[in-house]
């Protein structure tokens, strides 16, 4: 280090030292520090939650629904299985397994609900998805053809008040003319599993079927609603599901659990931004706060200023000493806000669980943001971003007051004293 950098170092670490020289920080600065640390830790948060809320929600979304689908324009899919077998011959598809999909109404005593409807296959399904990890109560297997099982999400059980073992009815738009008019079909289900993926728009809304048995209750005979696909890389499913649909020479309508899902995304996408610009200009605040410090820490020095200037320090020097102030105080506000942020974003969940048992209430409800717990995933990217927004913020406060200690001029200050 050379003696005029040493010699800035000397004088900034002397003048944030309160005025009794106690060896402390003033009063001020802490004040600073402090504001730097807090907008830095409720960054680091705030994104890591963001984050937290994308990579959960993916997840759970691909352990219990297909990565593609392709279903008929004009209706049913009627060769299901060439179609299947031609699927699984081309790039980048790993499974294929046909599927029955219609709403309905489901009742249990007084309890009435809407729901989807999806027939399946257990043992094509196993090829596609995840859904067997998170039944309870049973298996996949219990969906035998012509047994009339149903898998329930849990959720929707907890709704209509029902258990494994109990029968629900189900009622289908596909009527039956009569001379009273056209009447629902109906038809007993047995409960035979509840499946818990964590997601709660899934647990909340579906009844999984045999897919014979879907095909009688909606009337499609031997017919399939589409076919569902399992890809190697469920990110590039768009790309993929689209040149298979080509390759089957087209007629189908295509989508992916991308599209399926996409307000959920572009929400998570949108606010993250909106919470990135805002959260910055927190810190911009704690950055404007270590402007006035200095300016009024140049104030109080006048004099030190002028009899420095005296003795031969150079207005660039006087510029270093400010710049390594301001550096130090957001450095300081920098890395406890790092250091706390990282702490609470890694222990989240244990802090608002704790959190709930004190207040008694639950701040965390699965029916308004889709999953049951607090999801925390932090990305060092978002840690880089807020470490160099404090750095150039930082630097930027001490440009104004450095250029006041600059200009100042010593036979003026020293006129007073």
């Amino acid at each position: 280090m050379s003696a005029g950098i040493a010699l800035e170092w000397r004088l900034a670490a002397r003048f944030l030292r309160a005025r009794s020289d106690n060896g402390f920080l003033s009063f001020s600065t802490l004040v600073c520090a402090f504001g730097v640390t807090i907008g830095v830790m409720v960054m680091i948060v705030v994104l890591a939650v963001m984050n937290g809320f994308d990579v959960e929600l993916k997840e759970r979304i691909l352990s219990v629904t297909v990565h593609a689908t392709l279903t008929g324009i004009d209706g049913p899919l009627a060769d299901w299985r060439g179609l299947q077998a031609q699927v699984l011959l081309l790039p980048h598809v790993q499974g294929a397994a046909p599927f029955v999909e219609e709403r309905a109404l489901v009742a249990h005593g007084t309890h009435v609900s809407g729901v989807l409807v999806r027939g399946i296959l257990p043992a094509e399904e196993v090829k596609v998805g995840e859904l067997g990890a998170h039944l309870k109560g049973g298996t996949l297997a219990s969906l035998a053809p012509g047994s009339y099982g149903v898998v329930l999400g849990r959720n929707l059980a907890e709704e209509l008040q029902v258990a494994v073992g109990d029968s629900i009815v189900l009622a289908a738009p596909q009527g039956t003319a009569t001379p009273a008019g056209v009447v629902p079909r109906v038809r007993r289900l047995h409960v035979t599993a509840l499946v818990a993926s964590g997601l709660y728009e899934f647990d909340r809304n579906v009844a999984i079927m045999n897919l014979e048995d879907a095909a009688r209750v909606f009337r499609l005979g031997s017919n399939v609603t589409g076919i569902g696909l399992r890809l190697d890389d469920p990110y590039i499913a768009g790309s993929v599901v689209h040149a298979v649909a080509v390759s089957l020479g087209g007629g189908f309508f295509i989508s992916d659990w991308t599209r399926a899902h996409l307000n959920f995304f572009r929400s998570i996408a949108t606010t993250k931004s909106i919470m990135l610009v805002l959260l910055s200009f927190v810190i911009a605040v704690a950055a404007f706060n270590i402007v006035a410090t200095l300016v009024m820490l140049v104030r109080e020095k006048r004099s030190d200023i002028a009899i420095l200037r005296t003795l031969g320090v150079t207005p660039r020097s006087l510029v270093g000493v400010f710049a390594i102030q301001g550096l130090v105080i957001g450095g300081l506000g920098l890395l406890g806000g790092v250091l706390l942020g990282l702490l609470v974003a890694n222990n989240l969940k244990g802090l608002v669980h704790g959190l709930e048992a004190v207040l008694g209430a639950r701040l965390f409800d699965s029916k308004v943001y889709y999953l049951q717990e607090l999801p925390s995933v932090v990305n060092p990217s978002d840690v880089a971003w807020t470490v160099v927004t404090v750095i150039v913020l930082s630097g930027l406060a001490t440009l104004y007051p450095a250029w006041r200690a600059a200009r100042t001029q010593p036979a003026e200050a020293l006129r007073h004293e």
